[in-house]
């Protein structure tokens, strides 16, 4: 992560539904995850102008059941992974936050093997200044990239392997709380 600490960068609030927390840790009330708002109700609106709301009646939703999301928690994604990289610390997962990952590492057959950071003491001008240390490289067997589905690492690996070839672009929804 390269905020100062794990989830500095991670500021969008969320409704979480919780399957893939449940399955990971079945206790995670009992050990403090920070999912503190339950979602009690649904309400939703069409906005069609802006003097207007119109409610859309509770029993429709049922035809979508994606959006009802009773029983989900109202949540800061940026506590949730700061928890997160806390229990993975607690597993022996090294963690590293404060430090940004600038291009992925390929090795000799093409495989991804690791990630080199950013160079540090780089002049506003883009000039090397005598503090310049180029940027680290963490190598591993696994390398997990968790930076979000646009990402530049991402961008890079998917332009990398052609990830992209003869597939649907990505579609986007926005919600307003």
């Amino acid at each position: 992560d390269k905020g100062v600490e794990i989830g500095a960068h991670t500021l969008s609030g969320n409704v979480f539904e919780t399957r893939a927390l449940d399955e990971l840790f079945p206790d995670w009330k009992e050990m403090g995850a920070p999912l503190d708002t339950p979602v009690v109700d649904d309400r939703f609106y069409w906005l069609p102008n802006g003097k207007w709301s119109v409610p859309i009646p509770g029993f429709l939703l049922h035809f979508v059941p994606e959006m009802n999301q009773k029983g989900n928690y109202v949540i800061s994604l940026g506590k949730l992974c700061k928890w997160l990289a806390e229990q993975a610390e607690e597993m022996g997962v090294e963690v590293y936050p404060g430090f940004a990952a600038d291009k992925p590492l390929f090795g000799e057959q093409g495989e991804l093997i690791g990630v080199q950071l950013s160079d540090v003491g780089i002049g506003k001008d883009g000039q090397k200044k005598d503090s310049f240390e180029p940027g680290m490289q963490l190598l591993g067997r696994q390398t997990i990239l968790a930076e979000g589905c646009r990402g530049s690492l991402s961008e890079q690996i998917m332009e990398h392997y052609n990830l992209r070839a003869d597939s649907c672009p990505q579609h986007y929804g926005l919600g307003i709380k």
